[in-house]
């Protein structure tokens, strides 16, 4: 119970868009395209949407 609430904690949806992130630049890291931007990018698209969906 203690890792799920520590990894996906109130926001099931974070976590998992988290977890995409994660999957596309292991998949972007393969290629000899820079994963770099993707993990920034990924974290400040899932703040924003969970704030605007808390906004609500």
């Amino acid at each position: 119970m203690f890792w799920w609430d520590f990894i996906v904690g109130d926001d099931w949806r974070v976590a998992v868009g988290i977890l995409l992130a994660f999957g596309l630049t292991a998949l972007l890291a393969a290629t000899s395209v820079p994963a770099w931007w993707v993990l920034p990018l990924a974290v400040a698209a899932v703040l924003w949407l969970s704030l605007v969906r808390a906004a609500r």
